[in-house]
């Protein structure tokens, strides 16, 4: 599974939460640990971890919960 930047995130109903801002990365193995998505203001950017996502592809993370459960 690969997580890019600018890719988009929706929960496991299909609710859009917003797009991949930055990645954090294991500083030995380089394995993604969190990657954080940016969501319009007022609202708060949100953390995930890759065992959160229950798809990837190119364009979309689509997450095992749904954004009211987080």
């Amino acid at each position: 599974m690969e997580i890019k930047p600018g890719v988009q995130v929706i929960d496991k109903n299909g609710k859009e939460i917003g797009s991949v801002n930055h990645l954090a990365r294991d500083g030995w193995s380089g394995e993604i640990k969190k990657f954080i998505v940016n969501r319009q203001a007022p609202d708060n950017d949100l953390f995930f971890t890759p065992d959160d996502v229950a798809e990837a592809t190119d364009t979309v993370i689509k997450l095992k919960i749904a954004f009211d459960e987080k």
